[in-house]
């Protein structure tokens, strides 16, 4: 693998650095902030809480607002900027967010990251399935999956290394503020990567900057020339059906498999795990210090195995390890849930949880913004990629603003214990084994253009 593509790929992975970390710094915030501003109230007559839906669902909610409409300016600005663009809105997020002096000021800050965070999930695998080959594409786009979780774990160390230094009262605003520091970094390294050359090809600019911009990706002139020529015969198809959209009826096989996919990614309980790892682990018995530390853990596990999946992607192919990935979520989310009906001691049940992100990591996190970013053809993939995205993000919003609900419910089977959402997440991966050993394809070693092929198949 040339070492200019690894370190452009890398570059434009960072996005998925701070993604993770804008994502899981809110559970070190989450019960100061309930407290400092008393915020754990029901709206009216309604089953959801103020802070359900402002303090940890609002940046969600921005996520899914960056997600559906990131493919425009992913599309129009083009990849580059686009990413350029994310930095802004992450460094604006975090100095707002630890500054906020009221709830919905807060809100506001937190909305804005979640933009971020939404268009990201957008530009940055298109960027990087553009930029490589068939050869090492899932493990360079799988590389933006590596820096989310890196930005996981970093953030649930910060999170413990600043609650111990600074009081409690204190403490979630630099939690927040902290993050101002690498969307920064960010910022200015992403400015002098090259654009997309399939973006450029598709908006019709000159092929000697394409040519250039090839060059800059570490490909011979000579070579680059051949690579326009075969990207540009790809692209006759859709300049004979140019007034087609995403949603005219010929793309709907790579619609049905994006949206399941992110689908199922959310419906495994991922985002309720990480935003909720401290309760959670409280719920079990452990005091809250040692829920902040055991929560590193989580982080840990979750790296360690996005090794696995990156190693994997390009040999076991991408169904192989959604296969893998749904018998451990199957089997961990049942043992989370009878752990907590049962009683057992935090330790089993940290053990179960820890197996529950090990699943995530070598299965639907390794996989799902590598297979969304293969499966549209060049015209629509940044609108696609938005579709795709923009379905696992309006799950994720609808976890975490109705989570809070059962996780402090006086009523029924939810009082005072959690299990039964272990239990429906665990059917749920039922229902995602199936869909991949019936419906998903294996895209592993085909380029763009033959796969936009096969799935454009009637």
């Amino acid at each position: 693998m040339d070492k200019r593509i690894l370190r452009i790929s890398m570059t434009a992975a960072l996005a998925g650095f701070l993604f993770g970390f804008d994502t899981v710094v809110i559970s070190g915030a989450n019960q100061p902030i309930k407290e400092l501003w008393d915020t754990n109230w029901f709206l009216g007559d309604s089953i959801f809480t103020f802070h359900g839906i402002f303090i940890m669902s609002m940046a969600l909610w921005g996520t899914v607002l960056g997600s559906l409409f990131g493919g425009i300016p992913t599309d129009k600005l083009g990849r580059k900027k686009t990413l350029l663009w994310i930095g802004v809105l992450y460094f604006l997020s975090a100095v707002g967010s630890a500054f906020a002096p009221e709830a919905y000021s807060f809100s506001f800050f937190r909305f804005i990251g979640g933009v971020g965070v939404g268009a990201s999930s957008v530009a940055a695998p298109v960027y990087i399935s553009e930029i490589s080959n068939s050869s090492n594409r899932g493990r360079l786009t799988a590389m933006y999956q590596f820096n989310i979780v890196f930005g996981i774990l970093i953030a649930f160390i910060s999170n413990y290394v600043i609650g111990t230094f600074f009081n409690e009262s204190e403490a979630w605003r630099w939690m927040l503020g902290v993050e101002g520091i690498p969307a920064l970094i960010y910022t200015l390294m992403v400015a002098k990567i090259p654009n997309s050359p399939r973006w450029l090809l598709m908006k019709n600019h000159a092929d000697a900057l394409v040519i250039r911009s090839l060059t800059l990706l570490g490909i011979q002139e000579d070579e680059a020339k051949v690579t326009i020529t075969e990207i540009k015969v790809s692209m006759v198809e859709n300049i004979k059906n140019k007034k087609e959209s995403l949603f005219s009826g010929k793309y709907n096989k790579p619609l049905l498999l994006a949206f399941l996919i992110a689908f199922f990614n959310q419906l495994s309980g991922i985002n309720f795990v990480l935003y909720y790892a401290p309760e959670i682990l409280e719920r079990a018995g452990l005091a809250s210090g040692e829920s902040l530390f055991s929560s590193i853990s989580i982080g840990v596990i979750n790296l360690l195995f996005t090794f696995v999946g990156l190693a994997l992607i390009d040999r076991l192919g991408r169904k192989q390890l959604m296969y893998i990935g749904s018998i451990g979520y199957i089997i961990s989310l049942a043992m989370v849930g009878l752990c907590f009906y049962n009683g057992l001691n935090a330790a089993v049940l940290l053990t179960f949880i820890l197996v529950f992100i090990a699943s995530h990591a070598v299965g639907q996190g390794a996989v799902i913004w590598v297979f969304i970013s293969e499966i549209f053809p060049n015209k629509v993939r940044s609108y696609g990629q938005s579709w795709g995205t923009g379905t696992h993000w309006v799950f994720a919003a609808l976890i975490t603003l109705l989570t809070p609900t059962f996780l402090d419910s006086e009523i029924g089977i939810f009082k005072d214990n959690p299990w039964p959402i272990f239990i429906f997440f665990a059917g749920m991966m039922v229902l995602q084994l199936l869909f991949t050993a019936f419906l998903m394809p294996e895209t592993k070693g085909i380029s763009l253009e033959e796969l936009a092929k096969r799935l454009g198949k009637k």
